[in-house]
């Protein structure tokens, strides 16, 4: 491997065992950058259909302002060698034909190899600067909302939406604040379409303690129709989202929860002596002058005649 070859090398400078350090595993990776280019015929829409998405992306984006020749589908190794020199996972390209018009490809790499790649051709389009209102700042990470059931039963609608969570998640975070939900990005599955919406959250008064909500379009919108698709097989595909054994959560014996996500616990304890257990004692309970108890195991106490 090319990648491993590299790291194994004894760097020489300073500055090379930095680079070095910085492209090899690492138990949590980087955020994953997204490069965006367009091929060698594009249109307006697609010029500027790119920006928009880069727009988005920021500051996690490389965008190449000049044209590539290729055809991904045909011969990736031109995105796979741009992939390897910019360490960008993500990529994104746009061209235009007469058979594909407006069409953009979203894909992802592993190990500097072509993972999936998905074709969506645009219908419709509305670019941010179309729409006159205030935009979200650069860098916020937006909420991701997908709707239809095609995103759950399709094959290749499940992998579309794998590809676009990967794109647009942004970086992971530990904790939120209600003020940073500011950016949704809504996608819809409907009649054999893709409806990509991105809006701004507005915090209005509700007279209570909880904000009311509500939502202002600011673009981009698309209206998407699924084209071509390359998927990775199975087995490559479970092999990309492996874990390192340290990520994984250490399972806890005797512990479950049920459907509500209640914690329980399940105890052993030794079997209880019961003919020593001490119990509290109670006024009520004590015995009566002139009481007589049995004292034979198994025979029921009996009450001794009182003499006036």
């Amino acid at each position: 491997d090319d990648r491993a070859d590299r790291v194994s090398r004894k760097p020489k400078t300073k500055r090379s065992k930095r680079f070095l350090e910085s492209r090899a595993p690492k138990l949590t990776e980087d955020v994953k950058s997204a490069m965006i280019m367009k091929g060698g015929n594009t249109s307006q829409t697609i010029t500027q259909a790119l920006k928009d998405i880069y727009s988005l992306k920021k500051p996690n984006a490389v965008l190449y302002k000049k044209k590539n020749i290729t055809r991904p589908f045909e011969d990736s190794t031109s995105l796979e060698f741009f992939s390897k020199k910019t360490d960008c996972s993500l990529f994104l390209f746009g061209s235009h034909n007469k058979k594909r018009p407006n069409n953009l490809i979203f894909g992802r790499m592993f190990d500097f190899h072509v993972l999936d790649m998905i074709e969506l051709g645009i219908e419709k389009f509305t670019s941010l600067s179309d729409i006159k209102v205030s935009k979200c700042p650069e860098g916020t990470k937006p909420m991701l909302v997908f709707a239809g059931e095609a995103f759950d039963t399709d094959n290749e609608y499940k992998r579309l939406k794998s590809v676009l969570i990967d794109f647009f998640r942004g970086p992971t975070v530990s904790a939120v604040r209600l003020a940073g939900l500011e950016h949704v990005i809504h996608f819809t599955a409907l009649d054999g379409k893709i409806f990509m919406r991105s809006y701004r959250c507005l915090l209005k008064k509700s007279g209570c303690r909880t904000p009311r909500i509500e939502l202002e379009e600011i673009g981009p919108s698309f209206d998407f129709v699924l084209r071509r698709t390359h998927l990775a097989s199975d087995d490559l595909y479970k092999t990309a989202h492996r874990q390192p054994k340290a990520l994984k959560p250490k399972k806890k014996k005797n512990i479950s929860h049920d459907v509500f996500g209640t914690k329980f616990g399940r105890v052993h304890m030794q079997k209880q002596d019961l003919s020593k257990l001490h119990t509290r004692k109670m006024k009520g309970l004590r015995k009566r002058r002139g009481e007589v108890v049995a004292e034979e195991e198994g025979q029921a106490p009996k009450l001794a005649k009182v003499e006036s």
